[in-house]
């Protein structure tokens, strides 16, 4: 009996011990309000935790869909726990602007103003700019800051347009402005923190920007994409979100 009253105590502080580390898992990201919208907000601690850029799996062909990365993950003995469409793509699924994947620049700084002066494409609007992840953490700055740094980065991707700047909104948005649809962004925030956030409903870019700056604390957001390619893939709220333009480009993977 004695023995059967340690083993049961044993195994008590073993589920103990788990259970937290589940619920931090589960509650990575979060169902948020914010003036009436709804959106999904993941925050994660990128010096604690493996945030990668994926985009072509080991037959250099895109992974597209959120469950390919995971198997792809899964076949290394790994686990993708978050996962979210990483800017914007062209028709073959390859990144708009540039691409840094494990050190390496597979795609180059997209420097193009593109579009007409009444009729900019997002990606173009200005300043654009590059999210990107080194030694150092994360970071996100104006396309143009970035090259001039000359940072090393393990992981970058451009996108555009930029939603936080150094604390303030993005002058080019317009406060109630018509131009609705769903949106994913991602900023850098307080203590280096990195926080993703996809819009559920339709919003402005001038909401999605607020959301960063006045709710999420975020110094610097950039968006990624909007429209039918917005998706997020969180197992523990039972998302795995397609893209309706037949898949993703650049993916952001939390492996595990």
């Amino acid at each position: 009996m004695t023995y059967l009253k340690h083993g049961m105590l044993a195994l008590a502080l073993v589920l103990a011990a788990l259970l937290p580390l589940h619920h931090a898992q589960a509650e990575q990201c979060e169902k948020v309000t914010f003036d009436e919208a709804q959106y999904v907000v993941c925050t994660l601690e990128v010096g604690k935790v493996d945030l990668r850029l994926f985009w072509k799996g080991a037959d250099g062909e895109p992974y597209r869909a959120f469950s390919s990365l995971a198997e792809a993950v899964r076949a290394e003995g790994r686990k993708l726990t978050f996962a979210v469409n990483a800017g914007m793509y062209r028709a073959d699924f390859s990144p708009m602007g540039l691409y840094v994947e494990n050190g390496r620049e597979l795609k180059p700084a997209n420097r193009a103003t593109g579009g007409s002066a009444s009729q900019v494409p997002n990606f173009y609007k200005k300043p654009n700019g590059v999210f990107f992840l080194g030694e150092a953490g994360a970071g996100i700055v104006p396309t143009e800051k970035y090259l001039k740094l000359a940072t090393k980065s393990r992981f970058a991707t451009q996108s555009g347009p930029m939603l936080v700047i150094a604390g303030n909104l993005n002058p080019i948005f317009i406060a109630g402005s018509t131009d609705r649809t769903r949106r994913s962004g991602v900023g850098v925030c307080e203590n280096g923190t990195v926080r993703f956030a996809i819009s559920d409903e339709s919003v402005n870019f001038h909401d999605f920007a607020r959301l960063f700056r006045d709710r999420l604390k975020c110094r610097d957001a950039l968006f990624l994409d909007g429209g039918r390619g917005v998706g997020v893939y969180n197992p523990a709220m039972g998302r795995n979100d397609w893209s309706w333009h037949g898949g993703y480009g650049p993916i952001f993977g939390l492996v595990e």
